[in-house]
């Protein structure tokens, strides 16, 4: 098991990442496809509510994901001051960085330890998970993951991890165009949330979102393709 975790995979053909970015953006540019995997965003977005709450010192009561892919994490503590801004924060960059770090760790070639992390943190999140659809959601996530890490050749292990990074930066990218629109409509979206707790315009809080999630989308691409590439001659 050691082995694995410490295993260092060769990169795939250029071809391979960018077919992978092909099917990834097809799959959240495409409403009908986005309708079931946008649940996996969900569940990103989730976990960095949860995360942070823990980490500012509050404490993390339930999650609930629902089957029109909306979520909610619940946590006790002051309803206003900075852990609570910082817990309402993480959402919407959640999916994005968790997308920069499989991307940074596949460029690394830490393709296992990748698959492992994500299973690991899956792991963890059914243990918070409060409802039915959400405990069936997350399993079946996990499920998968592990299957492919542990079943899964080289190949193909190498297709489902760049996909999920893409799936990851992509969903999150997207994620903020629904934001707006749900800020717009005065829904009660995190962005509100913020304005509330911070005084500053929810726009704003939108406008920091997008700029981070596209910033994840650049600085991933680049790791994960190997660009610019090492042109030091030895």
């Amino acid at each position: 098991m050691t082995d694995k975790l410490t295993l260092v995979s060769p990169q795939p053909p250029p071809w391979v990442i960018l077919a992978t970015a092909a099917a990834a953006l097809v799959a959240v540019g495409f409403p009908p496809v986005w309708r079931v995997l946008r649940t996996v965003v969900t569940i990103a977005h989730e976990l960095g509510h949860a995360v942070v709450a823990v980490a500012t010192g509050r404490t993390l009561s339930s999650i609930r994901l629902h089957s029109d892919t909306s979520g909610v994490t619940i946590s006790r503590g002051k309803p206003y001051g900075l852990g609570m801004i910082l817990t309402t924060m993480a959402g919407y960059p959640a999916p994005s960085a968790l997308g920069l770090g499989c991307a940074a760790l596949l460029a690394a070639g830490r393709l296992t330890l990748m698959l492992w992390l994500v299973t690991a943190a899956l792991i963890v999140l059914l243990l918070l998970v409060r409802n039915l659809f959400g405990l069936l959601s997350v399993l079946c996530s996990g499920a998968i993951v592990f299957a492919v890490s542990w079943y899964g050749d080289e190949v193909w292990q190498g297709v489902f991890g760049y996909a999920v990074a893409w799936f990851l930066l992509f969903g999150g990218l997207r994620t903020i165009v629904e934001l707006q629109r749900m800020h717009m409509r005065g829904d009660g979206s995190d962005a509100d949330q913020l304005a509330y707790l911070t005084k500053l315009p929810g726009v704003l809080w939108v406008l920091v979102f997008a700029a981070a999630s596209l910033a994840a989308v650049v600085f991933g691409g680049r790791l994960m393709l190997g660009w610019p590439p090492d042109l030091t001659v030895s």
